[in-house]
């Protein structure tokens, strides 16, 4: 297995990176990480560089062919799994749901209410909704914003909104997190690196799902 950290992850939100890598080593499982792991063209396609995401799509083909693929991001998990041929990938939300359901890693379920911030790329763009939620309920007591799954709202940080229109992202993240306040929620967890990034710190606590699952095992 190829664990892709990701941009985000590998460069900026490392301790993402860090709890995923722990996470696989507890449960024993082989990987290894790309000294020279580049950008899964993600970025590149969602901000209308085409013909350049084609050539980075086509030099990462050559390494990830035949080989399973984890990803941190849920941005390269919808890139590898919709705009790659042939990749054999999976997010660490549905890694983890597995290693749990077969007894491969043991939690312990404490009375701590969460919420859970679905990431457009991996809910309403490839339907992938219980994973995240299935680990969460594993250990802690989910409850809901107003607005999630397939109704979820964006953080504000994609398809090069962020970079542009840095004010937008924000009133945008802004909104979010009083969703996530108004839950009654403790703490605010994603499954992306790149939500992370936009929401955190704002007057709740953030934590990519990995970061929250390896403090069960560092208490």
């Amino acid at each position: 297995m190829i664990y892709f950290r990701g941009c985000t992850a590998r460069e900026r939100e490392t301790t993402i990176a860090d709890a995923t890598e722990k996470l696989l080593k507890l449960a024993n499982i082989d990987y290894i990480t790309l000294d020279d792991e580049a950008c899964c063209g993600s970025f590149l396609l969602r901000t209308g560089f085409e013909k350049e995401a084609s050539e980075q799509i086509e030099k990462n083909k050559t390494i990830f062919e035949n080989e399973k693929i984890l990803t941190s991001c849920a941005g390269c998990y919808k890139t590898f799994k919709q705009d790659y041929d042939n990749i054999d990938v999976i997010h660490i939300s549905m890694l983890l749901r597995d290693l749990i359901n077969d007894n491969k890693i043991s939690l312990d379920k404490i009375d701590f209410n969460v919420t859970y911030h679905d990431a457009c790329h991996l809910a309403r763009h490839c339907n992938e909704f219980d994973a995240p939620r299935d680990v969460i309920k594993s250990v802690a007591n989910l409850v809901e914003m107003d607005n999630n799954k397939e109704n979820s709202l964006c953080c504000g940080a994609g398809g090069g909104v962020k970079s542009a229109y840095p004010e937008l992202s924000h009133e945008v993240s802004k909104a979010r997190i009083k969703q996530a306040k108004d839950s009654g929620a403790d703490l605010l967890i994603t499954a992306c690196p790149f939500c992370k990034l936009n929401l955190k710190n704002q007057g709740i606590t953030v934590l990519d799902l990995t970061e929250f699952i390896i403090g069960d095992f560092n208490e």
